[in-house]
């Protein structure tokens, strides 16, 4: 933008744009600034204090315009009533943009007959060692005296960046002439390149104490700059500091601060720098429609996801396969696969075809969404369109099979990777495999799989040896699963947390003692503090708080509620029917299991949907017993109780429902599934109170 562009526009121009602008269709109010001079402003001085009265800060900049430009009606209405003057427009030539930067012009380096000489010699340097005196030492063969055009192509030239400011700091020495911003430019991007941020910063502080001027480039190359190299609050101090030496951002410095905000997380932030920029007459470009779509995406805000789609069809932006993978991970996160694919097939129909990236993100949504009906299809249309695939887009499309337990599906896609020429199954590959034998029950495939796996010299990582050991526990084979494990570990595994958790799921359903305590042996290598704990649970009268509290204290956090649960299915496999419930109420103590009651007018609630059978099992019985101490005691109770397990389409969750079932049927309580509700059991108060009263009760 040129240096003498006014940072404001006159009373006119704002009411005219506050009555021809569309109004904002996001659900936030945006906040617009213009000033209420028509005056240009007089050049700031070269010393660029941050104290200026004048300049105020981008924060002020941003008040409504109730509150800094329509303070007095009448005088507005008299400024309106003013006739402006005429301007001369040039019909032939278009009309130019607020937004119209003062770039330096470029030297015709054609014109100069020692161009060719110029930059051989910029090559031979580029060459030459790293050493700064055998780089000041071979500057003394420059073909020919050096002057400002020159300058600029070798400083344009010389790579890396050690080498250009090297020959920028001798240049400064030599005093041949002047320093200009556009010297100070070229080197700028070139650290730019290097992620030399606070050089960077060092050359603009430098400029400030020469009085040479920061130009729009140079406040865009510093911003940018500090945010590649992640100076985010660096970037919002340099970009607020152009707002107040006058300088208006362009297009890049925009998108590069909207980016800034947006990964600080400061949303309200974007919406208001975003919407000043457009009344500055700005026209979004695709990457600042990415970073829109990026921060909604992050955030969940399909509002938000929406306002970017609207915004780029009324500007008639052109979304490109960058904007369109952005805005599919976005819907992806905001949980809109229907959207999502909506969108996808409007790439397709405008002639843009998707790369990995784009169908990795579509594969995940559908996978998340249980698409798998979709996902097939898209894996067709993959291979009859000839559409890239590679490791990633594999290996997502094998665990959303696993997911949904689509065995044969999963083992065509692995054959095809098989045959592929540049995607050949890897480690992570042949764990999804092992995932999907493991969940659909298939151990004579589980271990030949493993055994092709040892022949081809693919190493097993933590997740398959997990998967392959609870196909096998499930199976009651148990000496291959203690073969595996010591594999594994042989062959550098390092056991945890999911596999600790692992080898307990196994015991708690193991029935041979023998069986148990090969299991238990490999426990012992795995986590020996949680053995240590088990044999407790047999020997000691309580459970220990304290060692409760350390071994759920040393469990990361998405294991500590899998390993509770492992721990009370082993208690009541061994009869220890008390040591279940004070398990249970220690993970209740400490938070392990939210939303387990809930509690209206009318009804109660148990919710068991996280939790193991025996976790189930132990719940159900803790809370009869309170519903029964409750009946002694004649104190009220709703009309409906129930208890929710879930419709059982989760892997981990499958059989809850029917193990639920015929634990209720055991103890004849009076529930009832539900026929509206999967996994849901209903009793009524009346049938419920009858039978806490009776003398067949025994939990």
């Amino acid at each position: 933008m040129a240096a003498t562009l006014s940072t404001a526009l006159d009373v006119h121009y704002t009411i005219q744009q506050i009555q021809h602008s569309k109004p904002s269709i996001h659900h936030r109010r945006f906040k617009i600034h213009c000033s209420s001079s028509s005056k240009t402003p007089p050049k700031p001085a070269p010393n660029l204090s941050d104290s200026r009265p004048q300049n105020p800060s981008l924060s002020d900049q941003l008040k409504t315009i109730s509150t800094s430009i329509i303070s007095d009606d009448r005088q507005l209405e008299t400024q309106l009533k003013t006739k402006p003057k005429s301007t001369w427009v040039n019909p032939t030539r278009p009309k130019p943009s607020v937004l119209t930067l003062n770039r330096q012009k470029k030297s015709q380096y054609s014109y100069n007959p020692q161009i060719r000489s110029l930059r051989q010699f910029a090559l031979k340097l580029n060459e030459s060692g790293s050493n700064q005196d055998t780089f000041i030492a071979a500057l003394s063969e420059i073909p020919n005296t050096l002057d400002r055009e020159s300058t600029l192509l070798l400083l344009n030239n010389l790579r890396p960046w050690q080498k250009t400011l090297l020959f920028f700091n001798w240049v400064k020495t030599q005093n041949l002439f002047p320093m200009e911003t556009i010297l100070y430019n070229v080197v700028m991007k070139s650290l730019r390149f290097g992620k030399q941020f606070h050089i960077i910063e060092e050359l603009a502080f430098e400029m400030i104490s020469n009085e040479i001027e920061l130009d729009n480039i140079t406040y865009s190359t510093v911003i940018t700059s500090a945010k590649r190299c992640g100076e985010f609050e660096k970037a919002l101090e340099w970009f607020e500091r152009m707002y107040r030496t006058g300088v208006m951002p362009d297009e890049v410095t925009y998108s590069a601060v909207l980016d800034v905000y947006a990964k600080i997380g400061k949303v309200e932030e974007v919406m208001s720098l975003y919407d000043r920029g457009r009344a500055s007459g700005w026209k979004p470009d695709t990457i600042a429609f990415s970073v829109l779509g990026k921060m909604f995406g992050e955030a969940g805000d399909y509002d938000g996801i929406r306002f970017v789609l609207q915004e780029m069809k009324s500007l008639e932006v052109e979304p490109n396969l960058v904007l369109y993978n952005t805005l599919l991970e976005a819907l992806g996160k905001a949980g809109k696969p229907g959207l999502a694919r909506s969108l996808f097939e409007e790439m397709v129909e405008l002639g843009i075809n998707p790369n990995e990236k784009t169908l990795t993100a579509l594969v995940k949504i559908y996978g998340k969404a249980r698409w798998g009906r979709n996902a097939l299809e898209l894996w067709e249309r993959m291979k009859s369109n000839g559409w890239p695939m590679d490791f990633f887009l594999y290996n997502t499309l094998l665990s959303m099979c696993a997911d949904l337990g689509l065995i044969e599906n999963a083992e065509n896609l692995f054959q095809d990777m098989k045959r592929s020429r540049n995607s050949k199954p890897d480690s992570w590959s042949y764990t999804a495999m092992l995932n999907i034998y493991g969940s659909g029950g298939k151990p004579d495939n589980a271990m030949k799989l493993f055994d092709e796996m040892s022949n081809s010299g693919i190493d097993i990582n933590v997740m398959g040896c997990t998967c392959l050991i609870q196909c096998l526990g499930r199976a009651m084979r148990i000496d291959d699963l203690v073969f595996v494990f010591d594999f594994s570990i042989k062959k550098g595994v390092m056991p945890d947390d999911r596999l600790s958790g692992c080898l307990m799921s196994v015991v708690s359903f193991c029935n041979e003692t023998t069986d148990i305590e090969k299991v238990l042996g490999c426990l012992q290598q795995a986590n020996p503090d949680l053995l240590a704990f088990i044999r407790t649970l047999e020997n000691e009268d309580n459970v220990s708080n304290e060692e409760f509290k350390k071994i759920i204290g040393s469990t990361s956090g998405e294991s500590r509620r899998p390993f509770v649960n492992c721990l009370i299915d082993i208690c009541k496999k061994r009869n220890l029917n008390k040591r279940a419930h004070e398990l249970l109420y220690l993970g209740n103590v400490y938070g392990l299991y939210p939303g387990l009651h809930t509690k209206m007018a009318e009804e109660w609630r148990l919710n068991v949907r996280s939790l193991s059978v025996g976790a189930a099992v132990t719940a159900f019985e803790e809370w009869m017993i309170t519903v029964k101490k409750m009946v002694e005691r004649e104190e009220e109770l709703p009309e409906v109780f129930s208890a929710s397990t879930g419709a059982g389409t989760h892997k981990f969750s499958q059989g809850l429902a029917n193990s639920f079932e015929n634990h209720v049927k055991k103890l004849d309580a009076p529930f009832w599934l539900s026929e509206d509700q999967a996994g849901l059991f209903i009793a009524s108060r009346e049938d419920l109170v009858l039978w806490v009263q009776s003398k067949t009760l025994n939990l």
